[in-house]
């Protein structure tokens, strides 16, 4: 009997996950798993929170004996796609009557005995932790000890530890007496951590002055801004010249501050002169754009002599351990502010420390991606910091095997049975000092991040800004050196690490280190976020972390941690440096998604789709269509190892703020995709009959997806599911020339038919409804370039200027802009209007239903509909469904 129809192959709120996934990575959520340590890439949970729900629940239409009509059909379909709505809002994440709503549909649609879960690529552990969230056995593998150790601290610790009671002395008498889910646990991790850094601040304190405030208090420092320097190559000049990106310290209104640089003569200093620094807050003298600085893209400038310096001369002096460092500011917690001070000799020889033993010594790839450090002389993770931070970093590293013995004498004191270590699977008293031992390890290693010579100072909201707030390890001028003992530490990590784990006591997972391409999927339901071909050097990156976890850990977790670097040879990532150019990196990728996808094909359930997560980008475009090599390679993969495609749905998880977003109307982020196993006797077809088959079933597939709420910007890429699923349900398509189509030829094919269909659907609209379609499509109520209207007009037998005289758009200064409901005008007539459009009258529809409702929307329509001219067609009207018009 063939496997059921899943509600992820028919339908999904789209508009609601989206909308939630946005909301959840703003910076205001609270609790979130995502705070116990960083990762890359992680989707967002609310998003996998829905997917896997719709990838276990059965569509009313697999259940015509419950649900025998279509109107029956759309009615369940629509109360199951409201619940996923609410499932995905992020506050009620841990409702427990939602929760348990939720897992009586996934029993109900799986016979009661749900499928376990199997994340092949867990990354940060997003999918795990959500399978274990809607009541799942959840398992999780990557070929990464960091990602692993990310996995097993939320999936399979506290689900191992749940229900006990803390053993930090007097917690257990505390007023708490509710120690349910991993609440003892996480009261455990708060009380060694808190002692953890009370007992660092008594080996370090000496290394961190408190500030002299200009009254004569003293206050706690919070950063010090240092500027790397370098001799200026002049002859006549020589002095060591500070490399300075920017002066300014706060560009906040009423409270700026900036680094006032001075040269002052200085007879002990080879040059005879040396710079020093201020601070200064009159804004008549802040630096100007073309004062700010001293280094840029194109090189440096001696602030003395103002001899143009190349980088390459910057780097040559790094190489040869010929760059140096001055502080320039150190700033304090003021009254609910910021204070900058000036240097003092008391700060720069607390800085002066001598560098430890122990400190991790492993080399940075010399070609990783995305690195820039070690063209400057970096040449190991101990480089990318000083002395001073190496000395608190192995301090706090250090406490982490004091901390582990604290807690094995506590919890043997309880009563608890020695037994095993964690890594031999014990849940004793051993097992349990392992894993407060590890969240404290974790919680340095977070910190790390925020503890480094490439940190650097954020004046405009005043805070440092860590090394990973982007993928990759750039070079940094001036940077920030955060105090371990102050407001940022690992006491505030530690915190996090606490709340992501005390209300969690799911169902046992697992996190194991594997590579995917390698284990075992046996009657495990997969969905997995896989690497993105060359976006992201995984191992590269991760060694940072790396190298310090497994100075605390390499005793507690031989196993994980028992090689010097994270494993990279077989990271499943298209590697230039490590695979011998463009194609070996594609030929080795290919090949191992194959493997994976084919080992799946063999052993893993089929009675559920398989769902996979891509990070689309919108620069992937092509003429060819919406493709990549990336793109490409993970459908060639798929279908290789056997796999059709029946179902993608874009997914738009990136804040509004974003940069890369701001004023476009930019597409998805990420794709995800329904598969099942193709059947061993699948056809084959030529060419000709893959294009009529996509001309047989494209127009009704996107029909469903516009108007199942899918944006118009994404059309595209939804439309690849249903596309593929043509394409795929074949063992082959044989092109002309005999040869097998490739998946690059497929997707081109899929865009022509689909420019086709959505040219048909318009074909009945006045023409400037169909520009206005067009230009939706492409920039939404963003602003576009009048070139590019101009030309997309006069295909459409219109013009701007005539649109702008209709006002439905604006154009300025080169810029051409659709106005939104909103920005229409209250006192519109339709019946008076000599030029109105489908595109203007849905759009003033929209502008009464959301100022005056639905009754008022329907006297404008029954006005619209009675113009002599017959303009307005209330059927096209209709059809012309292309914004975001409110379900009411």
């Amino acid at each position: 009997m063939a496997p059921k129809r899943k509600l992820i192959e028919v339908a999904l709120p789209l508009e609601a996950i989206n909308r939630e996934s946005a909301r959840e990575k703003e910076p205001f959520t609270r609790d979130h798993p995502r705070s116990l340590h960083i990762w890359w890439a992680r989707r967002p949970a609310v998003a996998a929170r829905a997917i896997l729900f719709a990838q276990l629940v059965d569509d009313p239409s697999a259940n015509p004996d419950q649900f025998p009509t279509e109107e029956s059909q759309v009615k369940e379909r629509e109360r199951l796609l409201l619940l996923i709505s609410r499932l995905v809002v992020w506050e009620d994440s841990n409702n427990p009557e939602l929760l348990l709503e939720a897992r009586k549909e996934i029993f109900k649609s799986t016979g009661g005995t749900p499928p376990a879960i199997l994340d092949p690529f867990a990354g940060g552990g997003t999918i795990p932790l959500e399978a274990q969230r809607l009541g799942l056995e959840a398992h999780a593998s990557d070929l990464n000890p960091v990602a692993v150790l990310i996995n097993k601290a939320l999936i399979e610790f506290p689900p191992k530890f749940r229900g006990l009671t803390p053993v930090y002395p007097g917690l257990a008498d505390s007023e708490m007496t509710n120690w349910l889910e991993a609440r003892g646990l996480a009261a455990d991790v708060r009380a060694y951590g808190q002692w953890m850094c009370d007992e660092a601040e008594k080996r370090l304190g000496h290394l961190y002055p408190q500030a002299t405030l200009s009254d004569g208090t003293r206050a706690a420092v919070i950063a010090w801004i240092w500027a790397r320097t370098v001799v200026c190559p002049n002859p006549a000049c020589g002095i060591e010249m500070p490399l300075v990106r920017s002066w300014w310290l706060s560009k906040k209104k009423g409270k700026g501050a900036f680094v006032v640089p001075e040269i002052v003569v200085d007879p002990t200093h080879p040059s005879g002169r040396r710079v020093e620094f201020s601070i200064g807050n009159d804004i008549r003298n802040a630096p100007t754009p073309e004062s700010d600085g001293t280094v840029g893209r194109n090189g440096a400038r001696c602030l003395v002599c103002q001899t143009a310096i190349d980088l390459k001369y910057v780097r040559s002096e790094g190489r040869s351990n010929r760059l140096s460092e001055t502080l320039m500011a150190v700033v304090a917690e003021g009254n609910r502010s910021r204070v900058y001070l000036e240097p003092t000799a008391q700060h720069r020889d607390a800085a002066r420390v001598a560098r430890p033993r122990d400190v991790p010594d492993q080399s940075i790839p010399p070609q990783a991606p995305s690195f820039r450090v070690q063209a400057y002389g970096m040449a190991t993770w101990a480089d990318l910091f000083t002395n001073r931070q190496l000395a608190a970093l192995t301090t706090f590293g250090d406490l982490v095997g004091e901390v582990r013995q604290r807690a094995l004498t506590d919890a043997l004191a309880s009563g608890r049975q020695d037994g095993l270590g964690l890594d031999q699977g014990g849940v004793g008293a051993q097992a349990y000092a392992d894993a407060i031992s590890i969240y404290t390890a974790i919680a340095i290693s977070r910190f790390a991040d925020m503890s480094n010579s490439i940190c650097s100072w954020n004046s405009v909201n005043e805070n440092i800004r860590a090394l990973f707030s982007r993928q990759a390890v750039p070079m940094t001028w001036d940077f920030a050196e955060v105090n371990p003992l102050g407001s940022i530490s690992p006491a505030g990590s530690i915190k996090a690490a606490a709340a992501a784990i005390r209300d969690w006591g799911s169902p046992i997972g697992e996190a194991v280190q594997a590579d995917a391409s390698a284990r075992d999927f046996r009657d495990f339901v997969v969905s997995t976020d896989p690497p993105y071909y060359d976006n992201i050097g995984y191992s590269d990156l991760s060694d940072f972390f790396y190298v310090w976890q497994r100075r605390s850990l390499r005793h507690i977790l031989p196993s994980l941690y028992g090689t010097l670097l994270v494993p990279k040879a077989e990271e499943l990532v298209a590697n230039q440096y490590r695979h011998g150019g463009k194609a070996g990196a594609k030929a080795f990728f290919e090949s191992g998604f194959q493997e994976v996808f084919r080992k799946a094909r063999e052993s893993a359930s089929h009675d559920y789709p398989m769902t996979v997560y891509y990070a689309f980008k919108q620069s992937e475009s092509s003429t060819d269509g919406q493709s990549s090599t990336g793109w490409e390679t993970l459908l060639e993969g798929m279908l290789t190892g056997g796999w059709t495609v029946t179902a993608t749905w874009p997914l738009r998880s990136e804040r509004v703020s974003r940069s890369v977003s701001l004023g476009t109307n930019a597409l998805a982020s990420s794709i995800v995709l329904a598969l099942r196993p193709r059947p061993d006797d699948a056809p084959t077809t030529d060419r000709r009959g893959l294009i009529a088959a996509l001309k047989r079933e494209l127009g009704g597939a996107l029909r469903t997806l516009q108007y199942g709420g899918v944006a118009p910007v994404d059309l595209p890429q939804a439309a690849i599911g249903p596309g593929m699923a043509v394409f795929s349900r074949y063992a082959s398509v044989i092109e002309s020339d005999g040869t097998p189509m490739t998946v690059r030829s497929a997707l081109a094919r899929i865009n022509e038919i689909l420019d086709e269909v959505l040219g048909e659907q318009e074909g009945d609209f006045d023409p400037t409804t169909r520009f206005a379609i067009a230009w939706y499509r492409e920039f939404g109520y963003q602003q576009g370039a009048f070139g590019d209207a101009d030309n997309m007009a006069r295909a459409r037998n219109t013009a701007v200027t005539t649109m702008e005289r209709d006002g439905i758009l604006s154009s300025r200064a080169g810029k051409v802009k659709l106005f939104g409901p909103v920005d229409l005008d209250d006192s519109y007539d339709v019946t008076t209007d000599a030029h109105t459009s489908a595109w203007e009258a849905l759009h003033h529809t929209i502008r009464v239903v959301e100022g005056s409702g639905v009754p008022s929307a329907g006297e404008f329509l029954h006005l619209a509909s009675q113009r002599p001219d017959g303009a307005v067609d209330l059927d096209l009207v209709k059809g012309a469904r292309v914004s975001p018009i409110p379900d009411r």
